[in-house]
Order: structure tokens, then C-alpha cells, then sequence
């Protein structure tokens, strides 16, 4: 029942958020974007997940992704809530060392701090066990050693580290397995260089390159043969977190659109009493709810500890999120016609965000085929 009905608790922050993230402009620049996130870290928004112990909010996913939603709602989205809190954050509460959680969350909480995350590589893309950054000790040392590339790395530059997922040799197997590294920005023979992309974010994306990068023992996040489990502690959250990016980017759209159709007259009444009109903006309003539906089962599920339960319905949730925002967006450009296009009504931007939550950090079409082997039993294809 607590996935259908929203507790009081989450009914105020809800409604503090949306009255905080309409007292500020739209954040078109880097340094408004840092300043609203400053200001939402102060109020305790941004660490509302980590834990109390450790200067956070002491809750979860499912209150994270509900400040998301409401920041990008208003037109204020803060894409590193997704990078930061949820997936660095997450994976350093639950698998750090003592040290770790001393020396990183507090400051990711409090926002003076960011972490930026680099998983994606030019030859492995969905395919996680292609990754080919590897690292491996220094025999007299005990230095790591990190070699590889990355992509489609979001906000290197404003981050003080980069959670980096490489791969270490199994001493017993040969085989190659995952493992987390913390790796500070000015490491020796780390380097970045900035994607040109067409999408219109303040958040930039980059490309990394590890020459032979030495990471003290340390920099390792959690145990060495967990593989798989601390990888997708972070993954999940991931894909909740997108779920909320888009539900709150197709909200804001929705809002404009439905704005414009009350006011609009073209003939004696307002667009918006036309069906035309009407009903695609209430089949958008419909879609997005359910979404958001299925967006908080996979908080929930995540939240009370059900990583497996997670994991589909995290998949479920990006994807249905993906869905109604690039379909709302679309909408909303269209009931505004070439006003939908100008810069004055802020929605032509959007038509390039949108998809975004339809390809990233996973494609739909690898969604689909997580829930036809998974939950289906379906064979795979390969």
C-alpha cells in the first residue's frame, strides 16, 4: 500500500521541494546550477538518502527520487542527484570502508563535494562484462594500478572523484571480475577531454583516459570478490533516479503545455477545449502517473532491501519513465506549435533531453530483453 498511497511525510517534503525549486530561475548556466544545488544540499535534499551517521537525511531512494521528480517538475532538474548521492553515495554507504564513509559522505551530502561515475567504454556499452579497464596491484606496494577508457562520463569536471568501474583478476580463476575505485581528479595519467555533443545540459560529458593511473589500497570500494552485488547496488538506484529525471522533465512539459491550451484562442473557446488538443495532453498526464507508479515499487523495493525485486522494477520504472517523457515533451511542443520551438517557452530544448531518458544509462531495447529473459523466461538471442 505505501507504493499507492504517499505517506504525509512525503506529501511535505514533496510539496517543499516544489516550492523551493519555483523560487529560482531556470538553471541554464553552470553557475546557477551550482548555486541551486548548494542551496538544495543546505536544506538537505541532496543527501536526504545517506545516513544520518554520516551527515545525510537517514532515508532513501524512494525520498531522493520524489526531490528529483520536483526539481525537474519545476524546470530545475540537477542531473549529478542521479551520479552523486544516488549511485557514488549509495555504494560507498553500503560497501565502503569506515574510512571511506568518514572522509566522502558527509561532503556529498552537505553538497561540497561531488562524485561523478564512469562505467560506459567505447567497445563494451550495455555489455558490462566487456568492460576492459583493468586493474592490478603492484606486487611490492599494494597500489592499485588502473588502466582503460570511459565515456559519456557526466560532470568530471565539476566532480572532486570518479567512481571508476574496473576489473580485477581472480587469483584462483583467471577470470576477470568487477570491482569500484575511487580515483580523486588530479591522479596522475587521469585525463579528460570533453565530448561535443548537440544536447543542450549544463552537465558535460566527457571521455576518460587511465594511463597506468596508481590508486593507493584504499581506493578500492567494498570487497574485491563481490562483483556483480556492488555494482548493481549503484546501478539500480540508477535507474530509479532516471525514472524521476523523465517523469519530472514530462511534468514540466505537460505544465507549459497545458498553460498555453487554457489561454490559447484561436477561434471563441481556448485550445485546450478542443479533443485534439485535450486528449493527448491527458493520455501524457496519464502515462507519466503510472510511471511515477512504477517508479516508486522499485524505490520501495530497493529501499526495504529487495535488490533482485529492484532490479526489474527499476528497469520497468526507467523505461515507462522514458516512454511518457519523450511523449509528453512531444505533446507539449505540439499543442504550442512553433511557439513550441522558441526559446521564450523553454520546451524546444527538451525534445533532445527527452530521449535521453530513453537511451541512457540503459537503452529500452535492453530493457526489453531484461524483462523477457528475467521475467519472462524467454531464451536469449545472445
Amino acid at each position: 500500500m505505501t507504493t499507492l498511497i504517499e505517506s504525509n511525510e512525503h506529501k511535505s517534503l514533496r510539496e517543499a521541494v516544489a516550492a523551493f525549486a519555483k523560487t529560482h530561475p531556470h538553471t541554464l548556466n553552470a553557475e546557477d546550477n551550482k548555486r541551486l544545488w548548494q542551496e538544495a544540499a543546505k536544506l538537505g535534499y541532496i543527501g536526504v538518502n545517506l545516513p544520518e551517521a554520516h551527515g545525510g537525511g537517514g532515508a532513501g531512494i524512494t525520498e531522493l527520487a520524489l526531490v528529483l521528480e520536483e526539481l525537474g517538475a519545476a524546470g530545475n532538474p540537477l542531473l549529478m542527484m542521479i551520479v552523486s548521492p544516488a549511485i557514488c553515495g549509495t555504494v560507498i554507504a553500503r560497501f565502503g570502508t569506515e574510512e571511506q564513509k568518514r572522509d566522502w559522505l558527509p561532503s556529498l551530502a552537505d553538497g561540497t563535494r561531488l562524485m561523478a561515475f564512469g562505467i560506459t567504454e567505447p567497445d563494451a556499452g550495455s555489455n558490462s562484462h566487456r568492460i576492459t579497464t583493468t586493474a592490478r596491484r603492484d606486487a611490492v606496494t599494494g597500489d592499485w594500478i588502473l588502466t582503460g577508457r570511459k565515456v559519456f562520463v557526466s560532470g568530471v569536471d565539476i566532480a572532486d572523484a570518479t567512481l571508476i568501474v574496473g576489473r580485477t583478476e581472480d587469483a584462483r580463476t583467471g577470470k576477470l571480475k568487477p570491482c569500484l575505485f575511487i580515483v580523486p581528479r588530479d591522479a596522475e595519467g587521469f585525463e579528460r577531454r570533453p565530448i561535443d555533443m548537440e544536447l543542450n545540459a549544463v552537465e558535460r560529458q566527457f571521455e576518460l583516459t587511465l594511463d597506468d593511473v596508481r590508486l593507493p589500497a584504499d581506493a578500492l570500494v567494498g570487497d574485491e570478490d563481490a562483483g556483480l552485488l556492488q555494482l548493481f547496488a549503484g546501478l539500480n538506484p540508477e535507474r530509479v533516479m532516471t525514472a524521476a529525471f523523465g517523469i519530472g522533465m514530462g511534468r514540466y512539459a505537460l505544465s507549459r503545455a497545458l498553460d498555453y491550451a487554457r489561454e490559447r484562442t484561436v477561434w471563441k473557446t481556448p485550445i485546450g477545449a478542443h479533443q485534439a488538443i485535450a486528449h493527448p495532453l491527458a493520455q501524457a498526464h496519464i502515462e507519466l502517473e503510472l510511471a511515477r507508479l512504477m517508479m516508486q515499487k522499485a524505490a520501495h523495493l530497493y529501499d526495504a532491501g529487495d535488490d533482485i525485486g529492484a532490479g526489474e522494477a527499476a528497469n520497468m520504472a526507467k523505461y515507462a519513465a522514458g516512454e511518457a517523457c519523450v511523449k509528453a515533451v512531444d505533446q507539449a511542443v505540439h499543442t504550442l506549435g512553433g511557439n513550441g520551438l522558441t526559446r521564450e517557452y523553454g520546451l524546444g530544448r527538451l525534445i533532445t533531453a527527452s530521449r535521453v531518458a530513453r537511451i541512457a544509462p540503459v537503452s529500452r531495447e535492453m530493457i526489453l530483453n531484461y524483462v523477457s529473459h528475467q521475467t519472462l523466461g524467454l531464451p536469449k538471442s545472445y
